[in-house]
């Protein structure tokens, strides 16, 4: 057979395929299970009288597949099993509720999934047949063969409920639009949009929740689907924030939606909901204006994308290498444990999780682990005062000293790496009194310090204290340094670096 083409099996690859083609079911039912190693398995309870019976459905099913190349049989039953067991093995492809028993009663007994060695028992036995299986009593059957059989047997007769686990967990909300003729322009796929989610908002709004995650599908007629999602800073049931949304992630399509022959299926899908009460705005306004800043990073996220528009929040730690962190905008508060509300936990595909920070909690990170860290200024703490210009005779304004009860002052601008620097100190322990960064030395007129900052042992032990001195130069810039090591304890030696600018 010159011919004939021969490759590597990738079993890794057609399980991945599979779960491809469970993606696309999602146009008939959103349960939707891969059966390994070449089936699918769609419970569409409640769906065939959106495309006309069940027969149309499973046309429909059909045709798709086929359409793409590939060699389909499908059949519907009232269990899984037992649907499963008809499409591979049987020529009844629909069978009436009720009636799996003897439309299942002529299938080999390689219908149940049997190994080799338990098929071969069975046709020993004279046992060929799923009819023959059924009219044994089962404790002879179990003493003989093993009570795997019976257990198998029990879920192809629908003896025993057999749980479907859907590749996606069905969303709260779901509103399907099914069209009588096919639309190819975009303008009305958004007013079909218009309609749904002012049906959904009105769903939310009866039971006093909020959206977070929008989905919006559209399906071809050629089986071709494509989804675009949104989410929201907060729980929301705005309907033309929601849309203007949909409308700012469908203009930021690298690729427009093709139409090809026309959609005739639109979808809306609400994965994920919070709680959501009336509130009252306040005569300050300010809830107005977080609002707006809510609104503004939403409508950002849904053009740019999620991994694009970042904001900084706390983090459980006293180091200033590890206190802040960068995670996407546009998701709400979480705890400084980094724990996700749960409700979040299974849009893991769809957005990534992201907190957002205030100053309380700012505050309260510093504050839980303040005894980490040692502040002293230059008039009482072990650290040296240059002189500054205004004691010989120029003018200098000083720091900005942080309220009480508040953290340190931070630089406007950190470098992620610090960089390092050679410096001159009268001490050893003591501020520099000249520095050189980028080539360019810099002659010390104003030290504050030292701020230590231990290492977090539980995270890197082997990393040394810093000692963080506020200090400027001769021409009114302001640095943010720090001495890595104690010397004499830790170091002999110890290095240098800048870690930050004040404005």
């Amino acid at each position: 057979m010159p011919n004939l083409a021969v490759r590597d099996h990738e079993p890794e690859e057609d399980a991945a395929f599979l779960v491809r083609l469970a993606q696309i079911c999602d146009r008939w039912t959103p349960l939707v299970a891969p059966a390994p190693p070449d089936g699918l398995i769609l419970d569409v309870t409640g769906c065939a009288a959106l495309f006309g019976g069940e027969e149309r459905l499973r046309d429909d099913v059909l045709r798709l597949f086929r359409a793409g190349g590939l060699t389909v049989r499908a059949a519907l039953a009232g269990t899984p099993e037992a649907a499963r067991s008809l499409a591979r093995h049987g020529r009844v492809a629909i069978v009436p509720p009720g009636e799996e028993g003897l439309a299942l009663r002529p299938l080999p007994v390689a219908a149940l999934g049997l190994a080799e060695t338990e098929r071969i028992a069975l046709s020993r036995a004279g046992l060929k047949r799923i009819g023959d299986l059924a009219d044994l009593p089962s404790a002879a059957l179990a003493s003989r063969f093993g009570e795997e059989i019976n257990a198998r047997l029990r879920r192809l007769l629908g003896r025993e409920d057999l749980r479907l686990t859907p590749l996606r967990p069905p969303p709260p909300y779901r509103m399907d639009r099914l069209l009588a003729e096919p639309i190819g322009d975009l303008t009305m796929v958004e007013q079909v949009l218009d309609d749904l989610v002012r049906e959904a908002v009105a769903r939310l709004e009866a039971e006093g929740r909020g959206g977070r995650v929008f989905e919006a599908d559209v399906f071809r007629t050629d089986g071709a689907a494509r989804r675009i999602a949104v989410s929201t800073g907060r729980p929301s049931r705005d309907a033309p924030a929601i849309l203007r949304l949909l409308r700012e992630k469908l203009d930021a399509l690298a690729d427009p939606l093709d139409p090809g022959f026309g959609f005739d299926l639109v979808r809306l899908s609400i994965p994920v909901v919070e709680p959501l009460a009336q509130a009252q705005a306040g005569l300050d306004g300010r809830a107005v204006e977080e609002d707006e800043v809510s609104d503004l990073v939403d409508r950002l996220v849904a053009r740019f994308g999620p991994r694009r528009v970042l904001r900084f929040v706390a983090a459980d730690s006293h180091d200033p290498v590890r206190a802040s962190q960068l995670r996407p905008g546009s998701f709400p508060p979480q705890s400084l444990t980094g724990q996700r509300p749960p409700s979040l936990r299974h849009a893991e595909e769809r957005l990534e999780a992201a907190p957002r920070n205030t100053p309380q909690q700012v505050r309260a990170c510093f504050e839980t682990h303040r005894c980490a860290t040692l502040l002293s200024m230059t008039q009482g703490g072990r650290g040296r005062s240059v002189p500054s210009r205004k004691e010989r005779g120029g003018a200098v304004s000083g720091f900005l000293q942080p309220a009480p009860l508040e953290p340190p002052t931070r630089p406007l601008q950190v470098f992620d790496p610090p960089q390092p620097i050679e410096t001159i100190a009268e001490l050893p322990d003591g501020p520099p009194l000249r520095f050189r960064w980028r080539r360019v030395l810099h002659r010390v007129v104003r030290a504050e310090g030292p701020e230590r900052i231990a290492a977090e042992w539980w995270r890197a032990p082997d990393d040394p204290t810093r000692d963080y001195y506020r200090v400027e130069d001769d021409e009114g810039r302001r640095f943010w340094l720090y001495r890595a090591g104690l010397y004499g304890r830790e170091t002999d030696r110890p290095l240098w670096y800048v870690h930050g600018l004040f404005a």
